[in-house]
């Protein structure tokens, strides 16, 4: 029955809630929809978003559709401002993400060299005796004051603040010798 039907009467049917007749539009049209779309983007992928970004929108779009023009002219027209709108859609995200280009490209940056400070320390730390480097992992990034390591680690508070300060200077020469290198 539903093969019969025209499409205007098929359009106020979905309108009115009639799933049926939506289904029945979309077997319908959704080819030549498709085939819209692709003309409209160039690229299949582009194509099958919009087609399916106008199919979703299509059930509020209904309650639009008068039936002054044929249905496929409206639905034409309603896939030709889809495409106009994902088209302005997408040169606003361009706009934005230029201006946030070079502020990425630095916070990208920074976080590399932050990075590759942690693999240096890192790779440092192995060369230190096992009593610095627990001194260190256990003060490092203000986890434990001098106090609470040196509990820990059962010596004194002012053993902690000379490893703390043995680190600082081995650190600090193995820097210079790699640099010098």
């Amino acid at each position: 029955m539903r093969m019969t039907t025209g499409d205007d009467d098929l359009a106020h049917a979905a309108a009115a809630g009639d799933s049926e007749a939506f289904a029945a539009l979309l077997a319908r049209h959704y080819d030549g929809l498709f085939r819209l779309s692709f003309r409209l983007t160039g690229k299949r992928d582009a194509a099958e978003d919009l087609t399916q970004d106008i199919c979703l929108g299509l059930p509020v779009k209904l309650q639009s559709f008068h039936g002054k023009a044929r249905f496929t002219t409206w639905l034409y027209r309603v896939a030709v401002n889809a495409a106009h709108d994902r088209r302005r859609r997408d040169a606003t995200r361009g706009k934005a993400a230029e201006g946030w280009g070079e502020w990425e490209i630095n916070r990208r940056a920074a976080a590399a060299d932050t990075a590759k400070g942690l693999d240096w320390l890192q790779t440092a730390m192995t060369a230190l005796p096992q009593e610095l480097r627990d001194t260190a992992a256990l003060t490092m990034g203000d986890e434990l004051t001098q106090a609470q390591a040196a509990e820990v680690l059962g010596i004194s508070e002012g053993t902690v603040a000379w490893r703390l300060s043995e680190i600082r200077k081995r650190l600090r020469t193995l820097r210079e010798e790699e640099l010098s290198a």
